[in-house]
């Protein structure tokens, strides 16, 4: 059994805790073992380091610091949410990168008995581990509910690919590990154009209209490609899609129903687990109807 330090981050706790509930789920299926950072902060989402650097990177380096502390036979520190692998990716590369900014950051961290070193610890993404440590061929060796029939659309989002510090993904504008992944659990892959496209972000509070238009080409593109279900690996992502959905419909005077759950969720069902266990029924669009009917 492999073992990850795992950054749970602020939207798994709440709003994305499907998500949590269906990494914990699978976990032991797939021979993860997985220890929660101690004392864990936010990461500051992504606003806060275009305001205030040295404090952003602070926040975010606070959380490094203290797995740096737990590193024991591992120094992989996972994250699940886009946004906080993003932050912690990026504030490992700069105070490696920028010798003013560590020592910056190392003093505000200091003032709390923390000290961060760069690259003490590996930053990585949930897919990423998913996809190449446990590996397609074990996972598929672990299907006992084969997706046949089911048409996904897999929806990686702009962050966890851009600007890929660390050379983790195959291609920043068209990856391809969510929807190998998905092709081995037995689902209809959507070759779908709009994967990497931004969600909206935080836009739905700053400027609904400009979100509803970028949430529209999303699930009506991924409606016309004849999607049953949209997969994605980002809480504001799966947020954004899925809770605004109504309000694009009746903004645009369209109609599409297009349910969106968590990659965790969609693998967990092909091993076979309950869909309460994964969390499918959280969500507002409906998933549990369209994955059964296949």
């Amino acid at each position: 059994m492999s073992r990850y330090l795992f950054y749970p981050g602020c939207s798994l706790q709440r709003s994305a805790r499907p998500y949590l509930d269906s990494l914990n789920t699978i976990s032991g299926d797939l021979d993860l073992e997985i220890e929660d950072v101690n004392d864990w902060n936010c990461c500051g989402a992504t606003e806060y380091g275009s305001v205030y650097r040295v404090p952003a990177h602070a926040l975010v380096g606070r959380n490094l610091a203290l797995a740096q502390q737990q590193v024991n036979g591992t120094k992989t520190l996972m994250a699940a949410c886009s946004a906080c692998y993003l932050n912690l990716a990026k504030t490992n590369h700069i105070m490696r990168e920028d010798t003013r900014m560590r020592t910056q950051v190392n003093d505000a961290l200091s003032a709390g008995g923390l000290h961060y070193d760069p690259d003490a610890v590996e930053v990585r993404h949930l897919l990423d581990i998913v996809f190449n440590d446990v590996g397609l061929e074990d996972i598929k060796a672990r299907v006992v509910r084969p997706l046949k029939g089911l048409r996904v659309a897999p929806y990686y989002g702009c962050m966890i690919v851009r600007p890929d510090l660390d050379h983790r993904f195959d291609n920043p504008e068209y990856p391809q590990a969510l929807d190998k992944l998905l092709k081995v659990l037995g689902a209809e892959v959507i070759d779908f154009p709009l994967k990497t496209h931004c969600c909206s972000g935080h836009m739905t509070q700053i400027s609904p209209e400009v979100a509803y238009e970028l949430i529209r080409r999303l699930v009506d593109g991924a409606d016309q490609y004849r999607t049953d279900i949209m997969v994605t690996l980002c809480p504001m992502c799966q947020l954004n899609l899925d809770a605004y959905q109504g309000q694009v419909q009746n903004h645009f005077n369209q109609k599409f129903d297009v349910p969106i759950i968590f990659f965790t969720q969609l693998l967990g069902v092909a091993l076979g687990i309950d869909f309460k266990e994964l969390g499918i029924g959280k969500e507002i669009v409906a998933a549990e109807p369209v994955i059964r009917a296949k």
